[in-house]
């Protein structure tokens, strides 16, 4: 009843949408039409809300403070854009609002330290953004946003640092013209749904507010190597991927599995992690074991599920055939095991620890088109960024740049077909170089032509072309 209640509130909203649409349809039939949503929002299916707008747009305030792990804050900020812009059919988005200095309502109302501006709008344009706009245009006597960001503060003139750094974008923006409808090409599709979200937090176990977060989880070891990557929903077509990651997809609606399935006879890898194929589209758990209806296409079962306490761990111990893939001899795990029997998978790891020592925690199902994966617990980001290393390098997916970049810098690029606009993106305090090896990059903004290195000032930032 709750999840019919959440797709009910869902569809009245989009019919509401669509009522108030009418009429500027008639009048103005040429003028696109749009709503701001607010990143993965949780009382609404931007998905349906999306099906009804020429182009999509969001509300963007991430805490960029000079604080410890503001390089996974970005990464996840990351996964919002890519979200946004996957919802509107991979067509670029629009930054409908967000700050050029302090977010009223955050706990600390902290300033953003030099470059921080800049970094956090070519971020944006990055992973996909035509235009960035601001709330607000000058900061009100009152009222509760009285103390909201603005380009013109209080005192009414331009002689501020806020303002000046704002005119600064507007003449960078100008030099990006050449980007501005450039596509993302992605081949990587992690699956974001949230139907599957709305019951996994709210239904009463198995374990809560864990859902997103092992999301952005999976996300993060692709921005950390500069792989472009989409958001689709699990009702998307998902035929554009090589590579599929469906991260705790406990709800196959209808046609979902066969969908998966499809997927991987037809060439693709798939990876799934614990608490895949549970129920179906109207919450009732599959009879005949887990992962439900794609139980032959992982070749394993699932017999129970443990979940830890936040204090509690395991280990992953990676078979000795497999640790020639770049795998350490072991991972830390924990919050949630699955149980697992082998049924035709191969077995490429297994519990360190507890009753189940030995038992499967890391299995591949080779068809006879592509592999599907199984990770049946939530292991350490470590093993994510070497998981996904591998198959990165195993698939030969592309990349913004083709080096390894360092702790806290990520590349992304856009491209109109002919050219590459490759973002380096340093989103830590201290100076960064990458190596661009043998490649000659044009700086888009200065002209300039780049070899070798290049150097990334704290919160530095660069737009490159190939």
């Amino acid at each position: 009843m709750r999840l019919d209640w959440r797709r009910f509130v869902s569809d009245q909203t989009a019919d509401f949408i669509r009522n108030e649409i009418e009429p500027l349809r008639k009048f103005t039939p040429h003028t696109p039409v749009t709503t701001n949503f607010m990143g993965t929002f949780i009382q609404l299916d931007y998905r349906r809300l999306a099906k009804e707008l020429d182009v999509i747009s969001w509300d963007w305030y991430p805490a960029y403070h000079d604080r410890p792990k503001l390089d996974e804050l970005a990464a996840n900020m990351s996964f919002v854009h890519d979200l946004n812009r996957s919802m509107g059919g991979g067509k670029p988005f629009m930054l409908m609002e967000s700050t050029p200095s302090v977010t009223n309502w955050m706990p600390v109302n902290k300033l953003l330290r030099p470059n921080v501006h800049k970094l956090k709008c070519l971020q944006a344009i990055a992973h996909g953004a035509d235009t960035i706009q601001y709330f607000q245009w000058r900061k009100g006597r009152g009222g509760c946003e009285k103390f909201h960001g603005a380009v013109v503060d209080h005192v009414g003139h331009e002689n501020t640092r806020v303002f000046k750094e704002v005119a600064a974008i507007g003449e960078m923006l100008k030099k990006l013209d050449d980007v501005v409808g450039c596509s993302t090409p992605a081949e990587v599709g992690i699956i974001y749904d949230w139907e599957n979200r709305w019951v996994l937090e709210e239904s009463p176990g198995p374990r809560k507010n864990m859902h997103e977060e092992w999301v952005f989880d999976n996300y993060r070891s692709f921005w950390k190597r500069g792989v472009p990557v989409d958001v689709p929903g699990a009702g998307d077509d998902f035929s554009k991927y090589r590579l599929l990651v469906a991260p705790m997809l406990y709800m196959l609606r209808d046609g979902v599995a066969e969908r998966l399935i499809e997927f991987v006879n037809n060439g693709g890898a798939l990876v799934a992690t614990f608490l895949t194929g549970i129920a179906d589209g109207t919450d009732l758990v599959f009879r005949n074991g887990f992962p439900g209806p794609l139980r032959e296409l992982f070749g394993v079962w699932a017999e129970e599920i443990d979940y830890l306490y936040d204090d509690e761990s395991n280990r992953m111990v990676i078979r000795k055939e497999s640790a020639s893939a770049g795998f350490d001899a072991q991972y830390l795990t924990g919050k949630a095991c699955d149980l697992l029997h082998a049924e035709g998978a191969d077995v490429l790891a297994v519990y360190g620890d507890d009753f189940y020592a030995g038992r499967p925690c890391l299995t591949v199902n080779k068809s006879s088109g592509g592999k599907a994966y199984y990770i049946g617990t939530r292991a350490e980001q470590k093993f994510l960024d070497d998981f996904y290393k591998h198959l990165i390098g195993e698939l030969g997916l592309k990349r913004a740049l083709d080096t390894e970049l360092p702790h806290g810098v990520t590349a992304q690029f856009r491209t109109d077909g002919k050219r590459d606009f490759i973002f380096l993106l340093n989103f830590t305090r201290s100076e960064q170089a990458v190596s661009i090896g043998d490649a000659t990059l044009t700086d888009v903004l200065t002209g300039e032509e780049e070899r070798g290195e290049i150097k990334l000032e704290p919160y530095g930032s660069r737009v490159l072309a190939r």
